[in-house]
């Protein structure tokens, strides 16, 4: 139910009869002040993510979040957490702070990007998949003579959107399962799921299932459908409001597998404690319910070089401010359970040095490319372009795990987690990781062959997943 941007004294003394229903949404929240009524709007509005506890109903999620003085745009009952708007500033202290968090406001001001360059001319009919060394380091051109996937199996890129007027794209992407999901609400129309300032959303897709046509590049897994779930805003960032919404859609639209070339902003890794506690449990409340409707999330590992098994230290957000790690900080959604979480090689399947990593936090690696060597080639609108990172690992995995769930129509998540895992070829620990020649280790590597910090179980491979 959704309620008025404001609540008058009149809708406030009505909400009252329904004291019955506040017992369990407002038990932690801060006691309301004499002036509690009317509310004020006295700061711009922001967008709140509120969790409320399991089994509330919606209609005492609004009433709670009317009493606060917010607007409840969305109410996911799945996983019992509301994005909300208020211009009050005492809305979070009203609704309690382990309750309710705003990244927007925790972000401030960051600048747009510059919108997409008009495409010049159709693309070109250049076959370009000799160019595609990491589609052969993983075994994908032998896996596509076996099998290019089954049109049957949706994968979700939750990412910045998808061009699907790319003509290696345009049979693949299925507009009646894309929506937009940036306010966190999702939104199928066309525009909210299509890119404006980003082509990382295509080129991730044209990594997973680009045309097996004779012509640009090949996918992975080109004979798989594909649903755009913008997630990520025209500044770049991935609030978490936007990744709880398309995760909730991928499990309420038929989504297989949730490619999520991303990390959950504000933060690279964000702790399971105060006011982060909010965003670290919405998210993993998405995650789990993805994951029990039968999604697999893969996730990237991130670029920030770091060991996530051990993340203690100090780092700095997005507000400039400065923040105490501990073990239980993660990177969202790769640091949480049921999560395949993928590192990055480039061409000499040496582990990337932006690529983070850490024993038990990853899983599998695949090609990411080397900022200093080669890229990855993959789709952008109007064309085809190289990039690197985590970002273009993933999908390499999606991909993999995509011909597994073609092959395997009823597996869950957790069984195509273990064939894609146990399937993996072992890449054991580099004897040497000294990437700039100083004498000096840029990395540790620990474990053993078949499972690392830098590889996990290995290289993904899709000839294994078909074959």
């Amino acid at each position: 139910m959704l309620l008025p941007r404001r609540a008058t004294a009149a809708a406030v003394g009505a909400t009252l009869a329904a004291s019955a229903l506040l017992t369990q949404v407002t038990a932690d929240a801060a006691p309301l002040p004499d002036d509690a009524v009317p509310c004020r709007a006295d700061v711009p509005t922001a967008r709140y993510l509120v969790l409320f506890d399991p089994g509330t109903t919606a209609e005492a999620a609004s009433v709670s979040t009317t009493l606060a003085c917010g607007a409840a745009v969305v109410f996911h009952d799945a996983i019992d957490v509301a994005v909300v708007t208020s211009a009050d500033s005492r809305f979070a202290d009203r609704i309690g702070r382990d309750r309710a968090f705003s990244a927007g406001a925790a972000v401030g001001e960051v600048a747009e990007r510059e919108p997409l360059p008009e495409a010049v001319g159709p693309v070109a009919d250049t076959d370009r998949t000799g160019e595609q060394w990491d589609m052969d380091m993983i075994g994908a051109p032998a896996a596509h003579r076996v099998s290019p996937g089954d049109r049957d199996v949706l994968v979700g890129v939750l990412d910045s959107g998808v061009d699907a007027s790319h003509p290696d794209l345009a049979a693949a992407v299925d507009p009646a399962a894309s929506a937009g999901c940036l306010t966190g609400v999702a939104d199928p129309s066309p525009a909210a799921w299509a890119p404006t300032t980003s082509t990382h959303g295509t080129h991730v897709a044209g990594l997973i299932a680009a045309a097996d046509d004779g012509r640009g590049i090949t996918g992975v897994a080109p004979g798989v459908r594909l649903a755009s779930v913008r997630v990520v805003d025209d500044r770049g960032l991935v609030f978490p409001e936007a990744v709880v919404c398309g995760l909730v859609w991928a499990a309420d639209h038929g989504v297989r597998v949730a490619n999520s070339s991303y990390f959950v902003d504000p933060w690279q890794l964000t702790c399971d404690r105060g006011a982060e506690h909010v965003v670290f449990e919405a998210v993993r409340r998405a995650v789990e319910h993805a994951t029990d409707s039968g999604v697999l999330t893969v996730a990237a590992a991130s670029n920030g070089g770091i060991d996530l098994a051990e993340p203690r230290g100090e780092a700095s957000d997005l507000a400039g401010g400065r923040r105490v790690l501990d073990s239980g900080c993660k990177v969202l959604p790769g640091g949480l359970r049921g999560v395949l979480t993928v590192s990055a090689v480039g061409p000499d399947r040496l582990k990337a040095g932006y690529s983070s990593y850490g024993l038990g936090s990853v899983d599998v690696t695949a090609p990411g490319g080397e900022r200093d060597d080669r890229c990855v080639l993959s789709t952008v609108p109007g064309g085809y372009a190289t990039d690197c990172g985590t970002s273009m690992a993933t999908p390499h995995a999606t991909g993999v795990v995509a011909l597994l769930a073609s092959r395997h129509p009823w597996a869950t998540p957790q069984q195509l987690t273990r064939m894609a895992t146990a399937q993996a070829e072992s890449v054991p620990c580099p004897s040497d990781y000294d990437l700039d020649g100083s004498g000096a280790q840029d990395a540790y590597c620990s474990g053993y062959a078949a499972f690392n910090s830098f590889y996990g179980h290995g290289m993904v491979d899709a000839l294994a997943a078909v074959d």
